[in-house]
């Protein structure tokens, strides 16, 4: 998971200490009493397996991580059959799994359980605890996955695992994939290769995935509940500029390296249209009402006017924020040159953009070759980490309800807020391929994101316990949904 500190954040550091302390304060996160039900015992042990093996690309094992997922469904009763298991030629430690809990209605679509098992590297010299060791210290879980993505991918087997147990019957099938590859962009995606090679294995009227959580308060309390409803698509572009080079002591203008530096800076001038989507326009919306100042006016002229361009331009200032706002283009790496005293030969940038949804991959090179505004630049595509999905999932009464009820009983009076994500999640994969994707989880987060793709990542015990409940009902009520 990536870029969830959007303008959440923002809002958080606005509200702190301010208008939250006057009601929308509501029971803090605080840590569990000793005391643990004999269900939270089962699913720590779950979760402690799956965190405590190793899923980086560079020594990990994705594959063995779906398997022992794998044997706990096994366990708790499900057949062979429903049991799916995958690996891609070459891949053999990025494997994954899905796993189908059927239904008794067989008119009624499946629904999706999707979360990544893979993890971002972690050192342990860095590292104040092994990152590869579940532990539990002052109302925290500590480790690499604790909380990304690993949380939520343990919930998603401990669910069906109570479902089978407990001998609930869904009216529609409840389908799991647990996958590989979403931390790094260049290896195997497994939620990818599902999309592609077997979509009717997860064919589904709609996935919950990851992506938005809810956020706490520098006290530890309930500030935000949100739901990802749609996300940015990230898109590597190639600056290039050739030249024949020659001595350094004949310097002359047409030099690869001020060209390029000639276009990137035309670039970094250039502000794309704003735009906005159901999901974006209320948030701005919600967020607006409880955050203070010319912010959150600008967050509700915005909401109600996405044309209103000084709105657009306030709410731009924030790097949070301004990624809700409008496709962003940023320089994130340079090369150029070949010796100390000789001409550069060829210079070369890399550019990264976040796409809004709507926009093609091709729109935006084509406005970049034209910002660059120099026939000695080419501006190439690189390759494309998926689909461009050309309209966010919708925000149906039938995706909500679920989710405003249940947040309702376990967090009265905490606003719902759906999110654009300007990140990107596994759901890019899914959506363009007829399955809306959905990032909500119930689990409460820190204003400083929890360590997470950074150092000592943990998360809250109690969040994690709570979000447990709330992921349980939640896929109850869809799960009989008509």
């Amino acid at each position: 998971m990536k870029a969830l500190l959007t303008g959440a954040s923002l809002a958080l550091g606005l509200l702190s200490g301010t208008a939250l302390s006057g009601g929308l304060a509501h029971g803090a996160e605080t840590p569990p009493a000793p005391a643990m039900r004999p269900d939270q015992t089962a699913f720590r042990e779950l979760y402690k397996e799956l965190v405590e093996t190793n899923t980086t690309l560079s020594s990990g094992n994705c594959t063995l991580a779906a398997e022992r997922m794998a044997n706990r469904l096994k366990t708790a009763g499900f057949a062979e059959a429903d049991l799916h298991p995958f690996t891609a030629d070459g891949h053999p430690k990025e494997g994954g799994l899905v796993a189908v809990l059927h239904g008794t209605d067989p008119k009624a679509r499946p629904m999706l359980l999707l979360a990544h098992i893979d993890v971002v590297e972690a050192k342990r010299e860095d590292w104040v605890r092994d990152p590869f060791t579940l532990i539990e210290e002052g109302g925290y879980f500590y480790a690499r996955g604790a909380s990304d993505d690993k949380a939520q991918a343990a919930v998603w087997v401990d669910t069906l695992v109570r479902f089978k147990t407990s001998g609930f019957k869904p009216r529609r099938d409840v389908k799991l994939a647990l996958t590989c590859g979403e931390e790094t962009a260049s290896a195997f995606n497994g939620a990818g290769y599902l999309a592609t090679h077997e979509r009717a294995l997860i064919d589904a009227a709609f996935a919950l995935n990851e992506g938005a959580g809810g956020r706490l308060d520098a006290e530890g309390k309930p500030v935000v509940f949100n739901v990802q409803a749609g996300e940015k698509f990230p898109q590597d572009y190639r600056l290039e500029v050739t030249n024949p080079g020659g001595h350094s002591s004949r310097p002359t203008k047409d030099n690869a390296i001020y060209h390029l530096a000639g276009g990137l800076t035309r670039i970094s001038q250039y502000e794309f249209p704003y735009a906005s989507t159901d999901a974006s326009r209320t948030y701005f919306a919600r967020m607006g009402a409880i955050t203070p100042g010319p912010m959150g006016a600008a967050m509700i002229a915005f909401s109600k006017d996405p044309t209103d361009t000084q709105a657009a331009t306030t709410l731009s200032q924030d790097p949070g924020l301004n990624g809700m706002v409008h496709t962003t283009c940023v320089a994130t790496m340079l090369e150029a040159g070949h010796a100390t005293n000789a001409l550069p030969q060829r210079a070369r940038a890399n550019v990264n953009c976040r796409i809004f949804p709507g926009t093609s991959a091709e729109e935006v090179r084509a406005t970049l070759q034209k910002l660059v505004d120099d026939p000695k630049i080419t501006v190439t595509t690189l390759g494309a980490r998926s689909e461009v999905s050309k309209t966010p999932p919708p925000l149906t009464p039938e995706i909500m309800k679920p989710i405003e009820t249940v947040a309702a009983k376990m967090w009265p009076g905490v606003p719902i807020i759906p999110i654009l994500q300007p990140g990107g999640t596994d759901g890019a994969f899914l959506t363009p391929v007829g399955i809306p994707t959905y990032g909500v989880s119930g689990l409460f987060g820190d204003p400083d994101g929890n360590g997470v793709h950074g150092l000592n990542e943990r998360i809250r015990t109690a969040s994690l316990y709570r979000g447990r409940d709330f992921m349980y009902d939640l896929v109850k009520i869809y799960a009989m949904q008509k």
